[in-house]
């Protein structure tokens, strides 16, 4: 049986399960900050969205990074080089790819992880 987690928008959620497997998206809840903070804060919510499906970034196995300008991608990657830490085992397969996003927002990150409970 598929889990939804439902999101702000309609016609979409934020989160689905499967069996073993999670996926999830999302942007900054603000988008009138730079690109640090937005990253920053599309990440936590990132990790948000895994806890509340039984996994964690620790089980990130695929993500794909689209932001507004990849002249930004040398602060996003420092930002996302903390996030996830220095343990290699915990490092996810990553796509980064410079696209058009709607209004504001800089960046928008989608992964796909392994569920632990």
């Amino acid at each position: 049986m598929i889990e939804r987690k439902r999101g702000i928008y309609d016609g979409r959620n934020k989160s689905s399960a499967y069996k073993d497997l999670v996926w999830t998206v999302a942007t900054s809840f603000d988008t009138q900050v730079d690109m640090a903070q937005q990253t920053q804060h599309t990440l936590n919510t990132i990790q948000d969205n895994l806890l509340e499906l039984g996994s964690d970034k620790s089980q990130i196995v695929s993500a794909q990074v689209y932001i507004a300008n990849m002249n930004d991608k040398p602060v996003m990657d420092e930002i996302w080089k903390a996030w996830l830490g220095s343990n290699p085992e915990h490092w996810p397969q990553r796509a980064c790819l410079g696209v058009n996003l709607e209004g504001d927002v800089l960046i928008e990150v989608t992964v796909t992880a392994v569920r632990t409970q």
